[in-house]
This record gives C-alpha cells, sequence and structure tokens, in this order.
C-alpha cells in the first residue's frame, strides 16, 4: 500500500553523501517519477547544498528544494537568504525550504573552524527572524544580540513565492520556539513513538509544518546492524540528542554508550547501542515494514515525512531504488 495522509512525502541525499554527487541527480529524477514531491540534502564536509540543489531541481523540474539542515553559524542570515533567493529564482515554480539548525560543536568548531557559539535558542531565533525579513525585499535594519545588518536589500527580484524557513530542532524549547516564529519544523534521529510529543510543543508555538526524516531501508537488518550502532553512537555523545533519546525511551542506552565513550571503550560504546533502539530510528526490514514504518510516522502527525533511505547492504544502489519505492507516497 502507498503512504497516504501527508501532504506530500520528500527524499533526501543526507544518508548518500559517501556516493557521488552525480547520484544525487540519479535519486532526484527517480524520486519525481515515483511521485515524490520535495528533494532535500545535509551538508557537513561534502557537498555544498546550495549548489546541489541548483542542479537537482534542474534534473527533476518540479520538486521543491530544501536544505536539511545548514549549519546556521556557517553563514550570516543575510547569506542564506541570498542563496535561499537564488534558488526560488532558478525553480520559481518549487517550494523552496531553507532548513537551518544550531549543528554540534564537531561539525562547527572541529571541522570548520567557527566556534558553537552560546545561547542557541536565543540565536536561532534571531537568525530565523532575520532571513525572513531579508527575503521580504525590503530595506533591513537589524541589530540583535547576534547579528546585525544596515540597509539590507535582496537584489534578487522574487515574485509572490517566497522561499520558507524551517528550524531542525529536537527539544522542548526549541521545538515551541520554532513552532512560534518558523514556516516549519524538521524532526530528526526521533522514533514514530515520540512524534506525538514533538508536536505537541510545535503546536504550542504555533502552526508550523511538521516536517520529519523518517529513516528506511529495505535489505536484512544484519547488514545494517553495525552501521546503525555507529551512526546511533555518534550522535548519543551529542546532548542535545542524548537528551531527545532519553525522552523517547531509550535512557538505559545512552547512559551505557556515554559511559562506554566517556572511559576510552569505543568498542563498548557502540555495543551499548540495542537492537531496539537501533531499529526504532534507523529501520530496516522488507518493503512492506517499511511502508508501515513510513506510515506511522504520518500518522504520529508528520505532515511531510522525509525519506532518508539508509543504503545498507552489499548493492547499495538496489537497496535505495527498493527503499524509494516502497516509501512512495499514494
Amino acid at each position: 500500500m502507498p503512504i497516504t495522509g501527508a501532504e506530500h512525502v520528500g527524499v533526501t541525499y543526507a544518508s548518500l553523501m559517501s556516493m557521488p554527487a552525480p547520484v544525487a541527480l540519479e535519486v532526484a529524477a527517480q524520486a519525481r517519477g515515483l511521485g515524490y514531491g520535495s528533494f532535500w540534502t545535509a551538508e557537513t564536509t561534502g557537498v555544498e547544498a546550495f549548489s546541489l540543489l541548483a542542479a537537482a531541481g534542474a534534473a527533476s523540474p518540479g520538486m521543491s528544494l530544501g536544505t536539511g539542515v545548514v549549519a546556521l553559524q556557517l553563514r550570516t542570515p543575510m547569506v542564506v537568504a541570498m542563496a535561499g533567493a537564488t534558488l526560488q529564482a532558478l525553480h520559481p515554480e518549487a517550494d523552496i525550504v531553507l532548513g537551518v539548525g544550531i549543528s554540534s560543536p564537531v561539525v562547527t568548531s572541529k571541522w570548520h573552524g567557527v566556534p558553537y557559539g552560546e545561547r542557541p535558542l536565543a540565536r536561532t531565533r534571531e537568525y530565523v527572524t532575520l532571513v525572513k525579513e531579508c527575503l521580504s525585499g525590503e530595506s533591513v535594519t537589524f541589530k540583535g544580540d547576534f547579528y546585525e545588518c544596515s540597509r539590507f536589500r535582496l537584489g534578487v527580484r522574487l515574485g509572490e513565492k517566497r522561499p520558507k524557513v524551517v528550524v531542525g530542532a529536537l527539544n522542548e524549547k526549541m521545538l515551541r520556539m520554532a513552532g512560534e516564529v518558523a514556516d516549519g519544523v524538521l524532526l530528526n534521529y526521533v522514533p514514530a513513538s515520540h512524534v506525538p510529543w514533538s508536536v505537541e510543543q510545535v503546536r504550542a508555538g504555533g502552526a508550523a509544518t511538521v516536517y520529519a526524516y523518517v529513516h528506511v531501508g529495505v535489505g536484512d537488518r544484519a547488514d545494517g546492524a553495525e552501521l546503525a550502532r555507529r551512526d546511533l553512537f555518534s550522535y548519543a555523545v551529542v546532548d542535545a540528542y542524548a537528551k531527545s533519546f532519553e525522552r523517547a525511551g531509550f535512557g538505559a542506552d545512552v547512559t551505557a554508550v556515554r559511559e562506554r565513550h566517556a572511559a576510552g571503550d569505543r568498542e563498548g560504546a557502540l555495543a551499548a547501542v540495542s537492537d531496539e533502539f537501533a531499529q526504532a530510528i534507523d529501520f530496516m526490514g522488507d518493503a512492506g515494514a517499511v511502508t508501515a514504518r513510513v506510515q506511522e510516522y504520518v500518522d504520529a502527525g508528520v505532515q511531510v515525512p522525509v525519506i532518508m533511505p539508509l543504503p545498507w547492504g552489499p548493492d547499495r544502489r538496489a537497496v535505495i531504488d527498493a527503499t524509494l519505492e516502497a516509501a512512495a507516497p499514494g
């Protein structure tokens, strides 16, 4: 059965960035043919998000294009507004989604040499506010605690359609703030069982659209078990994700992972990721089970599920193809 009840279903290249960049264009075209409505990408040290989205939009006209997410510490609000406006001008009929987030100290400080910063909630609020003002096309003078500009005016002429601003959020205050000031909220590494709580926080802030990355792969669980443990270990040691995992019912896993990691026992930390924890977030199964898992997210309150294909198996491309087919919209 196809996925039903969603505004549309998207797909992200975020889990496929170890593959050659042209694969992104192939996946976008394949997804469009299957009825997917949007194509997304993340950004860390590989492909640059806006370049890739511009190419994907040219290769697959008609799809919405989204960043999910770019680290807000690495670009000023004005630059992000310019990038989003450029995409919108190149693809005037598409919905452009500017997904931004506070990222992590590893991405910002270690990999890019930019301070992680303090007061993430206040900084994100200010960032989103300024991006939206800049996208208005009016002259903007702004002086906040983190950003300022004087008489900035976007030089890209846009029609009525403007990029939307979406915040990557996990925990209560960020979810509520994003619900209040942003056009949407992007959930990630959240099990379907935890979606209702997340939606409740968003709705306490406002009417922002709820997007969610849904991590699924059609294949044998054994092919992805070790990769899932590595994936979840890398997030469980990040404080914001650890809090979210604990709230979702995986506190024992998080405690064990972090204790072993602190002791310098990486293998023990990986082994502490239980199969239940891994399968709750990085789900692998047959096509019917993948379809059902995506539907769980929609039924739990996700308006736009964005499929994150898990390319785990002896034939990675075959897994991607089968996953896109299983998660295709009705």
